[in-house]
């Protein structure tokens, strides 16, 4: 069973950015298809990015399309967010997620969660 750690998040101005880690414990990160997504408070948690094991095959929401970029380091067991362009509308608690689906934007293709981290755009 893996165990993912979230780091990254805080507080930045609108048009910053800000690059979310994930690190798995306990396994590698090189067995699972890994995905970012991200719950605002009432809101229901919503899908922004999805990596393969490989990290030859991504996609994103159309919300961050262009602006965030997913990438993996299997070596490192690592798995990164990057988001420029940051909007007041991004803020919300950041979640990483792993699991062993062919597909990759519902939650339910998920099989174990990180605790999340806050990020905070002000305006």
């Amino acid at each position: 069973q893996v165990q993912l750690v979230e780091s990254g998040g805080g507080l930045v101005q609108t048009g910053g950015s800000l690059r979310l880690s994930c690190t798995a414990s306990k396994d590698t990160v090189s067995n699972y298809r890994m995905g970012w997504f991200r719950q605002a408070p009432g809101n229901e948690r919503e899908f922004l990015s999805t990596i393969d094991w490989s990290g030859g095959s991504t996609d994103y929401a159309d919300s961050v399309k262009g602006r965030f970029t997913i990438s993996r380091d299997n070596a490192k067991n690592t798995v990164y967010l990057q988001m420029n362009s940051l909007k007041p509308e991004d803020t919300a608690v950041y979640y990483c997620a792993a699991g062993y689906s062919l597909s990759g934007r519902r939650t339910f293709h998920y099989d174990y969660w990180g605790q999340g981290t806050q990020v905070t755009v002000s305006s």
